[in-house]
């Protein structure tokens, strides 16, 4: 690939454009707002220039009610050998494609599995997408040397492919992406109007659970109105659990022995299902589950402690697989969770004992 055009110069859109960029390729901008797009470019994310002659492939980064108008468009500019783009719904889309008589031959649906809370092209990074799964979607016509051309894409933003067909993805993500967001804005409604003195006392559970609760809602309207019948199945499946969760601790508060007995067990199976349910969840993106356990580090809140402490993990001969740091409130301590391999875990706290670390 020598030559790239990115429609759209949001936060993804941007950052496959810094990757491309870190990679040697010519990268032109196009946004149809021209303050985000001279910010992309100010960033060193690409050239507002229109390309000269027909770029290798035009990466289409645009909502996804929005992804069918702008492919047609390009194709009948006939910027691009090859298309794609990096919308989070598949199938919708696809669909309108079709419909439009875009040429499929030429293109292949992608979505990296990548993001954050913060939007545009402010919040891009080049390293964005390492490591992270980019579902591919490809037509049944789709045409193999267009394919490939988005194999380098995502090989080139250091991803990993996974080809999928588009209404399976839709399924994947509104299970794993969709309907967990909406879950986290329901939970973090209840803090709208809680207590100052309540919401003091948040810890990194409740963090954890609302964090893409603070994501741009209007971003996000545009992505469930996309998968919207399979994340309200999903919340319908989710919201007979939830039933039941409230029956069985309302149980729980009975008077009668039979029926704190009954509340008891409905609810233990809840909690034991879905602790075998996150033990499914990948330690490392695209890899099996592995059983880790976690070392407790007492820290202090000056300049250096942290890379301190992964020097000491590491002169041990430790790998930490990931950490979690967890402040105290109202104090200038805090604890850093650090997940390493079981095999590990006495070699650590033994190495950390040594260079006077308290840990539990």
């Amino acid at each position: 690939m020598e030559d790239a055009l990115v429609v759209g110069a949001g936060l993804i859109g941007t950052s496959v454009a810094l990757a491309l960029k870190a990679r040697g390729v010519s990268v032109h901008l196009r946004d149809v707002d021209s303050v985000t797009a001279r910010i992309a470019a100010s960033l060193g994310a690409g050239t507002l220039e229109v390309p000269r002659g027909t770029v290798d492939l035009a990466i289409v980064a645009v909502p996804p009610r929005l992804v069918p108008d702008v492919l047609a468009g390009l194709q009948a500019e006939g910027v691009a050998r090859h298309y794609t783009d990096v919308a989070s719904v598949k199938a919708g889309p696809q669909q309108d494609i079709i419909a439009l008589a875009c040429d499929t031959a030429c293109y292949v649906g992608g979505h990296p599995m990548a993001g954050g809370e913060r939007s545009g092209p402010l919040a891009a990074r080049p390293d964005l997408f390492a490591g992270c799964n980019w579902v591919l979607t490809p037509m049944p016509d789709t045409e193999t040397e267009t394919l490939n051309s988005t194999l380098e894409l995502v090989a080139m933003c250091g991803a990993v492919p996974v080809v999928m067909e588009a209404a399976a993805h839709d399924r994947a993500v509104g299970l794993v992406s969709h309907a967990p967001h909406v879950v986290a804005s329901l939970v973090a409604t209840l803090l709208e109007q809680a207590e100052e003195r309540a919401v003091s006392l948040a810890g990194p559970g409740l963090r954890d659970l609302t964090r893409i609760a603070a994501s741009d809602p209007t971003l996000w309207v545009d992505i469930l109105s996309a998968n919207a019948l399979v994340v309200a199945d999903l919340l319908e499946e989710l919201s007979t659990g939830l039933g039941d969760a409230v029956a069985g601790l309302r149980a729980m508060a009975a008077t009668d022995e039979d029926k704190r007995s009954g509340g008891a067990r409905t609810v233990e199976n809840l909690l034991c299902r879905g602790r075998s349910g996150r033990a499914r969840i990948s330690g490392k993106r695209g890899t099996q589950p592995e059983q880790y356990e976690t070392v407790t580090v007492v820290i202090g809140d000056q300049p250096g402690e942290l890379a301190r402490l992964f020097t000491d993990a590491s002169r041990a001969g430790v790998n930490v697989e990931d950490v979690h740091l967890e402040h105290s409130a109202g104090q200038l301590t805090g604890q850093v969770h650090l997940s390493v391999t079981r095999d590990l875990a006495e070699v650590l706290r033994a190495a950390l004992r040594n260079h006077g670390w308290r840990h539990h």
